[in-house]
């Protein structure tokens, strides 16, 4: 009988299952290195609680205004009058400010919009009186842009503007609409392609620069059991990852999953084999971690970035979405929050299943021809 001890552990080749006890092996690895149990479960659930009170509704958002002081008379007048109207609309803030201090408050954004006016002549009536309102802010800022429509309305309104139509306000206020529901299923996907490819990686290329490898050629097993004995191992570890982070976006965000636990649950794993896949194919030839670790980063930033984890891939210009769309973690995501936030069906994400599971074949193939022990 042929023995291999490693790793504290007596694992027999002839009497069990290479592939099994090879799998019970990378379960230890994982478990007994604190760093990889963090950024596998502590990780996605502190940037989920980071982002979540960051990007938190909060109710209407005020408008910072300031109104310049001016040295004339009646255009001081005005603008008291201006500071009158506006502070009474609770959704702005308007502070008054000296010319001199004007562009430094633009600069650094304390506020979004300066109101000024420019008296021509005199008049008695309210409006001739405030004279021309002259609105200075960054036209490139869509915040600025909805002070000055706020800002306007509410003095042409002071000043005696009534509306041709009557407007009717309908609010839109649903579960899913919310930037923390957005963001959960992201970082589910995210954490999935981090734990796919880094842990996997860094374990293959750690194991053949410390001299491990020519063990396991001594073994009688196969190339394919040692490497699907990483999927395995990461596939164990699937269902913890994924409830860990939903189940924290429930509890404190009321974050709720609309369609199906399974859907999501078969989502995650197609999603999980496809970066396994990804990672085995990265770790197949490097034999240094710096290595591995650049490969890395080359392959996962282009999906940190484009794949809609923290923002929608939609805002990328209309030649990109043919190649995002076809991105991996593109696919996993827009599958995740489809199930998650809208509620949909398996067979609506089928094309997203189809891109997972050709990338997840394609890599795990070449990864297959492409390792070396050594």
């Amino acid at each position: 009988m042929t023995d291999l001890w490693f790793f504290k552990g007596k694992i027999s080749f002839q009497w069990v299952n290479p592939l099994w006890e090879l799998t019970l092996t990378r379960v230890r690895e994982f478990v007994r290195e604190p760093e990889a149990v963090f950024w596998v479960f502590v990780f996605p659930v502190l940037l989920a609680m980071v982002l979540g009170i960051a990007f938190r509704n909060t109710g209407t958002e005020q408008v910072f205004v300031a109104i310049e002081i001016q040295s004339q008379e009646e255009s001081r007048l005005a603008s008291n009058q201006m500071m009158e109207w506006l502070s009474q609309d609770p959704n702005i803030h308007a502070i008054q400010l000296p010319p001199k201090e004007i562009s430094r408050a633009l600069q650094s954004g304390r506020v979004s919009l300066v109101v000024s006016t420019r008296i021509e002549g005199s008049s008695s009536s309210q409006k001739d009186a405030l004279g021309k309102l002259v609105y200075q802010y960054d036209a490139s800022q869509l915040k600025s842009r909805t002070a000055r429509l706020i800002v306007d309305d509410v003095l042409q309104r002071a000043m005696g503007r009534k509306n041709v139509a009557q407007v009717i306000d309908k609010r839109f206020d649903q579960s899913g609409s919310r930037y923390i529901d957005f963001l959960i299923p992201g970082l589910v996907g995210l954490n999935l392609m981090g734990s796919g490819m880094w842990g996997l990686g860094f374990a293959v290329v750690q194991a053949r620069t410390r001299k491990l490898m020519k063990l396991f050629v001594a073994t009688p097993m196969r190339k394919t059991h040692f490497l699907f004995s990483f999927i395995f191992s990461r596939l164990l570890f699937l269902i913890l990852e994924v409830i860990v982070v939903i189940s924290f976006g429930w509890v404190i965000f009321d974050v709720s999953v609309r369609g199906s636990v399974l859907t999501v649950g078969l989502i995650s794993l197609v999603g999980s084999l496809t970066f396994a896949g990804l990672g085995l194919l990265v770790a197949a030839r490097p034999v240094t971690i710096e290595g591995v670790s650049g490969l890395m980063n080359l392959v996962m930033l282009p999906m940190w970035l484009l794949s809609g984890t923290f923002f929608s891939s939609e805002k990328f210009p209309d030649l990109m979405q043919p190649v995002i769309q076809a991105l991996p973690l593109t696919a996993l995501n827009n599958a995740l929050r489809g199930v998650i936030n809208e509620g949909l069906p398996l067979n609506s994400h089928l094309p997203e299943l189809g891109i997972m599971l050709i990338w997840a074949s394609i890599s795990f193939l070449i990864a297959l021809r492409w390792f070396r022990w050594q």
